[in-house]
């Protein structure tokens, strides 16, 4: 492990992609809403971080959700972009080894870029679809496809209250791949 080993999880949720740091012994903290911690206010860390995983909400931002970026209005998308905006100010105040942050297939791009990856879970191990992008500064994790035997089942979960945080767990085996390469 390195000298620095904090890791910071900026919109973790259930902290499936940090999981495999915590797992190794890295000090992750997981800075999210559901913890009662907003990111737009979160003040500078002071200690070394090693790396920061950010995974803004996607509900304004995804291609998934384009039918209703109308009805929206502009307020959800600036809402959208200010906890995007605050995750990329930790980035550059953390001054961490490797950043990477996440969001499914949407207007992120419009605003950051072209994503350095973009991926399917089939394509890391885990047996589903769900094109998802990543911008940053970071080791890309080597492929290991599987057949997408499980095909549309983020897009087919059922209404819930919870289906939100469901659809956007960071799937296992990409989170183990993406941590065997950025430590």
């Amino acid at each position: 492990m390195t000298e620095n080993h904090v890791i910071l999880d900026l919109c973790g949720g259930t902290g499936a992609w940090s999981r495999p740091y915590s797992e190794a012994g890295y000090d992750v903290r997981i800075i999210d809403m559901e913890n009662g911690q907003d990111v737009r206010k979160l003040e500078h860390i002071g200690d070394s971080v090693c790396g920061i995983l950010a995974a803004p909400p996607c509900s304004h931002l995804a291609v998934s959700g384009a039918r209703w970026w109308g009805e929206k209005g502009e307020a959800a998308l600036l809402e959208a972009l200010s906890v995007v905006d605050a995750c990329l100010r930790i980035v550059v105040v953390a001054k961490p080894k490797w950043w990477a942050l996440e969001n499914p297939v949407g207007r992120l791009s419009r605003y950051l870029g072209p994503p350095k990856l973009t991926f399917q879970p089939c394509e890391y191990g885990d047996p589903w679809t769900k094109r998802t992008c990543l911008w940053g500064e970071f080791n890309i994790p080597k492929k290991d496809p599987v057949e997408p035997t499980e095909r549309g089942k983020i897009w087919r979960m059922p209404p819930s209250p919870d289906r939100p945080k469901l659809r956007s767990i960071t799937p296992p085996s990409f989170a183990r791949a993406f941590f065997e390469v950025n430590r």
